[in-house]
């Protein structure tokens, strides 16, 4: 029963922690970089990740 009270503990920072993950993901699709680099690097860095993303300037496709 112990592990279970651990896990409820637990789950809410997981639940948001891998939420900003996905809208990290989501908002470095839309400044055209990669959705999965973005993705894996929240699970590491988290918010500091969403910073960045929103200091980047967005890629642009072409020079011309």
């Amino acid at each position: 029963m112990d592990y279970f009270s651990t896990f409820a503990v637990g789950a809410p920072v997981f639940a948001g922690w891998g939420t900003l993950a996905l809208i990290n993901a989501a908002l470095a699709q839309g400044k055209n970089r990669s959705g999965l680099l973005w993705f894996l690097l929240s699970l590491l860095l988290g918010p500091f990740a969403t910073l960045l993303l929103v200091l980047l300037p967005k890629v642009r496709s072409k020079i011309f």
